[in-house]
């Protein structure tokens, strides 16, 4: 027979995923995803700077000493790592749309709960367990909204999840400041928090099931009426489709952190290795900043006031990082907008604290740092999400996310307690600028650029 005369090859299957990660962009379909887990991450933000504001509060209140008061933000930290690999795992295990339920409960429940004590040691308590659900909100946030994204869109609209952390901050010390200013009772900020409770309920009528997560587990029936449901919604071409060959799997609860950190491990050791190096590096100039910076520009002559408001602009110049973050994360790829920002935040640390006592250098340089540091986050938590299959995405990121939680409640300890006193202000930035640059190099070495590729049902 010629060749001529032979029948061409059949053309390869098109599959669930595909479909799912070609379909148009629909505000009414994947947009709603985005805002109610735009949201979640928003009282995220909300409730990790409610610390800031209990601290000075509680202190006032109960006359606390500054090693008491520092309790509230550190319970609350732990109780964060805790929650980042925990429901991380718990969301690979039992489904996106219902961790993420429980994820907002829990932090809303216990923060209720600390506005009905009167003891720090409860206070401390209810703040720990608030963490454990407010830190599963990032892990399992991210690996919704990127599961329901259109593979073109995704880098994109991962890295504008990062502005709701600034709307969120923003409207904690505004609304805290009305309530307590106006009624004079520190319990209010706490009990304005009801506000993510009625968010689960939007979740349970608003949003499916992931239909990768679906796929995962072997679910066809589920996934296919999620992903016809889609297409129907976002007008789309309807076209056959098949499933990946993926084995339901089954394992006893007890077993499932082990194993799926085992797995995490398994999948790639370096990129695993790169994601916790660049999470614990970037998160812990973020959280020493965040934390100290009001401290150091006192102790550097700014008045209370005007060391706040400083720090303020740092946040507000955050959100225009997060912008420009969104528009270049497609056009440069994730791993040299990464390393870039990165280390030019790092660097402006270092050149900060050299000047700090010079209002008119200072001001400019918080600012920079606020604007590139919020450039560098977004990518990361986008970059990090997209590195591993959708059986390990939220365990992925909610161990790394763990890893840097554990970082920023030790290393500011370290940082302040050791690196400040025996190498000064400067020489102790320059430390974790090393630090930053080790991740980066760590991150070219071992782990690939994933602009425009397809996620991954399951590890290969």
């Amino acid at each position: 027979m010629s060749s001529s005369a032979r029948p061409s090859p059949a053309a390869p299957a098109v599959t669930g995923e595909t479909v799912v990660q070609e379909l148009p962009w629909r505000w009414s379909v994947q947009g709603r995803i985005f805002l109610i887990g735009g949201l979640g991450f928003m009282f995220d933000a909300w409730d990790v700077t409610l610390n800031g504001v209990m601290i000075p509060l509680l202190t006032e209140e109960w006359g606390l000493s500054r090693a008491d008061a520092a309790w509230i933000g550190t319970a609350n930290l732990i109780g964060m790592a805790v929650g980042a690999f925990v429901w991380g795992t718990i969301a690979d295990r039992i489904g996106r749309k219902a961790a993420f339920t429980w994820t907002l409960l829990i932090f809303s429940v216990f923060t209720l709960a600390g506005a009905l004590t009167d003891s720090l040691l409860w206070f401390a308590v209810f703040r720990f367990l608030a963490g454990i659900g407010l830190g599963g909100t990032i892990p399992v946030d991210y690996a919704l909204v990127g599961e329901f994204t259109p593979k073109r869109l995704r880098g994109r609209v991962l890295t504008a999840m990062d502005g709701w952390w600034p709307i969120g901050a923003a409207l904690c010390g505004v609304v805290s400041a009305w309530l307590v200013g106006t009624w004079g009772d520190w319990r209010l900020p706490l009990l304005a928090m009801v506000l993510p409770a009625l968010l689960v309920f939007l979740v349970r009528l608003g949003i499916p099931e992931s239909p990768l997560y679906l796929m995962s587990r072997g679910r066809e029936v589920d996934a296919r009426r999620v992903i016809d449901g889609m297409v129907e919604r976002t007008g789309a071409e309807r076209r056959d489709y098949v499933m990946p060959a993926v084995e339901p799997r089954r394992s006893g609860a007890g077993s499932a952190l082990t194993s799926q950190l085992a797995a995490v491990w398994r999948f790639s050791p370096r990129i695993t290795a790169a994601a916790w190096l660049l999470f614990v590096a970037i998160m812990l100039i973020y959280y020493i900043a965040l934390q100290w910076l009001p401290t150091f520009l006192i102790e550097a002559g700014f008045e209370q006031s005007r060391a706040f408001i400083t720090t303020s602009g740092m946040a507000a110049a955050g959100l225009v990082g997060v912008v420009v973050s969104a528009v270049l994360v497609e056009v440069t790829g994730r791993r040299w907008l990464l390393g870039v920002s990165a280390v030019v935040a790092a660097s402006l640390l270092v050149w900060l604290a050299s000047v700090l006592g010079v209002p008119g250098a200072a001001l400019p340089l918080v600012l920079a740092y606020g604007f590139v540091v919020q450039i560098a986050i977004p990518v990361l938590y986008t970059y990090v999400s997209e590195l591993y299959p959708t059986t390990l995405r939220a365990s992925g990121f909610g161990w790394a996310s763990a890893a840097s939680r554990v970082g920023a409640g030790l290393g500011p300890l370290f940082f302040v307690g050791t690196l400040v006193p025996a190498l000064g202000l400067p020489g102790a930035f320059a430390v974790t600028a090393v630090l930053v640059l080790l991740a980066v190099a760590v991150m070219f070495a071992w782990a690939p650029e994933t602009r425009g590729r397809a996620l991954e049902v399951a590890e290969d």
